[in-house]
């Protein structure tokens, strides 16, 4: 189970003895590949051996926790895993991995918020002004998502749930032609990552309506969060942590989780972080990262069926 280490045998004596591969279901660049790029040299350097990173793209994640999951418990071979992983199993009954049986946690490492941005042209400068307008016109907004089903797409649907509005997704192929089409003003509104909206909203191309974190961004302090701007409760992270295939010994998670967290209390990789959004956020133990797991894929869920969303 994800909350229970469960050994397959005793720890090696020197773990570890050779490179580490890190297994990221994303493209080279992408936000989840930037975050174990990031923390990669530290990790290399504490554990004395070389972090290989593996990219392993498609199907929202799920290859690259196929992979993972088949891999053998030895800490050889981790996986990158992402908000996109929870969702995934909410939106696919047949997603190929099982995030509770088939790993154990190793560490939460960042929390990304995402930033909720609409075009100039729409007739709202708050949160409080946009539920306004949606429950005049329900169903006729729209908002742009890098993909259906995912993160951004199910927190959007979380926002019209607990505000009792409804408005229409329009599906891209990725966050970059999401976002464009918002600043061409194809699309009114958009949910997506600090880091790709940010910088327009600077420009004055989109304007910022809050983030979906617990509390306010360093990096942009006079953005309010959703929650205080009209939604009380309302919390929607976009997340990156390490998982191991289930079995991994006890004593290995134990190192991993160690030297994640170092890693993650260096300055410079906190500001890289806190640059883009983020905030680095090891978990205090590997059994509270799972814990947020379970959290996360019960909520989604729970999000996904009372949405009505299905598949595609």
């Amino acid at each position: 189970m994800l909350a229970a280490l469960v050994a397959a045998g005793p720890a090696p004596a020197q773990y570890p003895e050779k490179p580490i591969r890190v297994i990221v279901p994303s493209a080279p660049g992408a936000g989840t590949d930037n975050v174990v790029r990031s923390i990669a040299p530290g990790l290399s350097k504490l554990l004395g051996q070389q972090i290989v990173i593996d990219n392993r793209v498609g199907a929202a994640g799920a290859i690259g926790a196929r992979a993972a999951a088949r891999a053998a418990p030895d800490g050889y071979t981790l996986l990158a895993t992402y908000a996109t992983h929870a969702t995934n199993l909410a939106m696919t009954k047949d997603a190929g991995y099982d995030l509770e049986r088939e790993f154990a946690p190793v560490s939460l490492t960042v929390l990304i918020t995402n930033l909720m941005v609409a075009h100039p042209s729409l007739p709202v400068r708050s949160v409080k002004e946009l539920i306004a307008l949606a429950r005049v016109k329900p169903g006729a907004l729209q908002y742009a998502s890098g993909s259906y089903g995912a993160s951004a797409h199910l927190s959007m649907a979380l926002f019209t749930s607990m505000t009792k509005t409804r408005m229409l997704v329009v599906p891209y192929k990725g966050v970059g032609p999401a976002v464009v089409a918002v600043i061409a003003g194809e699309v009114p509104l958009l949910l997506a990552s600090m880091s790709s909206s940010i910088g327009h909203v600077r420009n004055n191309r989109l304007v910022a309506l809050g983030v979906t974190s617990a509390k306010r961004v360093s990096s942009a302090p006079d953005i309010p969060t959703i929650a205080e701007a009209g939604v009380p409760g309302y919390q929607a992270d976009n997340w990156s942590g390490l998982l191991a295939p289930t079995g991994t010994p006890p004593a290995v998670i134990s190192r991993l989780h160690a030297a994640v967290t170092q890693v993650l209390q260096d300055p410079e990789v906190r500001k890289r972080f806190s640059d883009e959004g983020g905030e680095a956020a090891p978990s205090r133990t590997p059994e509270e990262f799972g814990a947020m797991i379970r959290s996360e894929v019960r909520k989604w869920d729970r999000v996904v069926r009372e949405a009505g969303l299905k598949s595609q």
